[in-house]
């Protein structure tokens, strides 16, 4: 027993010293960085490779999938086509991700019959898929969460960091720049203004 608290104790501060040492490297060459366990003030959480690639642009069309609801209903993008949607993406474990949803949930309250709130989970993330059931019920959150298990549409958006969301406009097409980060309700307000 006591050799297994000394081992675990070990370890969580070797992953402490690598993640400073990360954390003071990016600082120093490139974008931050942050661990954001417990602190819900960060606007991302990722473990990003230096040669990442930089997700959809402006102008693409946004990569069409099927995915099944909390219902076991099948969602698919492209019949959406004509609707103005935000796309984001996101896991019960994300404390931006938790910082954000009841700023869309009053968003979808609101403008759910101007904008569709797509909140896409990265169910191969969670311990358990039933963690997103409860989670969702749990906060009563009402507007449509779809549940990606092997994390394809995710990766196929390049969705890095979480949350991350995306704005299609009525033609299908990415209309303005994806947004990292957890979004306020003015924030997507005016994103739904900007979008034909």
């Amino acid at each position: 027993m006591i050799r297994r608290l000394t081992a675990t104790a070990l370890l969580l501060v070797l992953f402490s010293v690598v993640l400073f040492n990360v954390n003071a490297k990016e600082e120093q060459d490139g974008p931050n960085e942050y661990n954001v366990s417990g602190n819900t003030e960060q606007t991302g959480t990722a473990i990003t490779p230096p040669n990442a690639a930089s997700g959809l642009q402006v102008g693409d069309v946004a990569p069409d999938f099927t995915l099944e609801n909390l219902e076991g209903e099948e969602v698919t993008l492209s019949d959406l086509k004509g609707k103005k949607v935000f796309l984001n993406f996101w896991a019960t474990w994300c404390p931006p991700c938790k910082v954000e949803m009841p700023e869309m949930q009053e968003f979808h309250e609101k403008y759910g019959d101007e904008v569709e709130v797509i909140a896409l989970n990265a169910t191969a993330s969670e311990k358990k898929q039933e963690d997103v059931f409860k989670f969702i019920e749990q906060n009563g959150y009402s507007y449509p969460v779809l549940l990606d298990p092997t994390n394809q549409v995710n990766d196929e958006y390049q969705t890095i960091t979480i949350p991350t969301t995306y704005f299609i406009g009525t033609d299908g097409k990415i209309q303005q720049p994806r947004h990292i980060g957890p979004m306020t309700f003015d924030f997507m307000e005016d994103m739904k203004d900007k979008l034909d």
